[in-house]
């Protein structure tokens, strides 16, 4: 069987990037599934093992072609970024730097199709703009590198699915921001997505902006009517099942119930807080809309506990199985 290459970016060494790492490939389920390639720096890798007490041993590949991908054994392009003696859980430029390097390998890689997919582990957003790169976040770096003009952020769970209309900017400007056709483009995005992933059909729920929806005007200025609605009728009229727009706290409930396949949220916190509340420690994070697939853990880089090998590896396993579910299958070897 021909498994597929996944790229897995360190994140910020100073973070739980290397520990959940090290704990998630000690998982012998994850090498019958892929063939895992971190790009990130050996030696925070083995200091990381270490630290939660795996046997794994880490050896530098300098592309896929020298990877072993045989479990007992993590294989790292290493950058060679990262000083011994970084501290965990501080607040890194050299770190954000680092953390940007490794997912422009991984891009690299994508692009000439050395690798199948890319599962990142979370950089520090003050880090990352301390080392120089003034990105919200992973979503729109990879947008950058990869010369993409649009994407989206879905984050999963076992229980629910959500897309983005908008994400790393304040509330007024989110506002502002949505209009029909960026909805419309949206939930194109988030259809296709489950399509690929087997759901013929999917059921999509759409959020209004205001409380209860607007209840029919008599709260907001008619953000409704004016820039959800439009694109709602749209795809009904191209025959996709799409409902909307809905009150949020009504349909995430429905949508948790199983009512839906997907949630369209319209800002950042509409969207993140229940996905966060049903199941942070299994989530992912899909950027839908790239050229190359792109999976990441649902949480941060949690300083308070990095260097105690407390992370708990379970989105990170669920990250890589969602990076084997939607990358292309890789052709036989001659």
């Amino acid at each position: 069987m021909n498994q597929p290459v996944i790229a897995i970016t360190m994140g910020d060494a100073a973070g739980v990037g290397p520990e959940i790492i090290m704990k998630a490939l000690a998982h012998r389920q994850v090498y019958e599934r892929c063939n895992p390639l971190i790009i990130g720096d050996v030696n925070r890798l083995r200091q990381a093992g270490e630290i939660v007490g795996s046997s794994l041993i880490v050896r530098p590949a300098s592309g896929p072609q020298e990877a072993a991908f045989e479990y007992g054994s993590v294989d790292c392009i290493d950058l060679g970024l990262i000083p011994y003696d970084l501290p965990w859980g501080k607040l890194s430029p050299l770190a954000g730097d680092a953390a940007f390097r490794y997912i422009e390998r991984a891009v690299a890689l994508a692009s000439v199709n050395e690798v199948d997919a890319i599962c990142t582990a979370p950089l520090n957003k003050e880090a990352l703009h301390a080392g120089g790169h003034p990105f919200p976040g992973h979503t729109e770096i990879l947008a950058a590198l990869t010369r993409t003009p649009e994407v989206s952020m879905m984050l999963m769970t076992p229980k629910l699915r959500v897309i983005h209309v908008t994400t790393h900017i304040g509330l007024i400007d989110a506002i502002a921001k949505i209009e029909p056709g960026v909805v419309e483009r949206t939930i194109l995005r988030g259809h296709e997505a489950l399509v690929r992933s087997g759901i013929a059909s999917p059921r999509i729920g759409v959020c209004g902006i205001n409380p209860h929806a607007g209840e029919n005007g008599l709260f907001g200025r008619g953000e409704e009517e004016q820039k959800i609605e439009p694109a709602v009728q749209a795809l009904q009229a191209r025959g996709l099942h799409v409902e909307g727009p809905l009150p949020a706290d009504t349909l995430f409930f429905r949508a948790q119930r199983g009512d839906f396949n997907l949630v369209v949220a319209m800002y950042h916190d509409q969207g993140h807080g229940p996905v966060k509340v049903l199941g942070i420690e299994d989530g992912v994070n899909v950027t839908v809309g790239l050229p190359v697939i792109r999976t990441s853990v649902d949480h941060g880089t949690a300083f308070d506990i990095a260097g105690t090998g407390r992370a708990d590896e379970r989105s990170m396993l669920e990250a890589l199985e969602q990076a084997i579910l939607l990358a292309p299958q890789r052709a036989p070897l001659a």
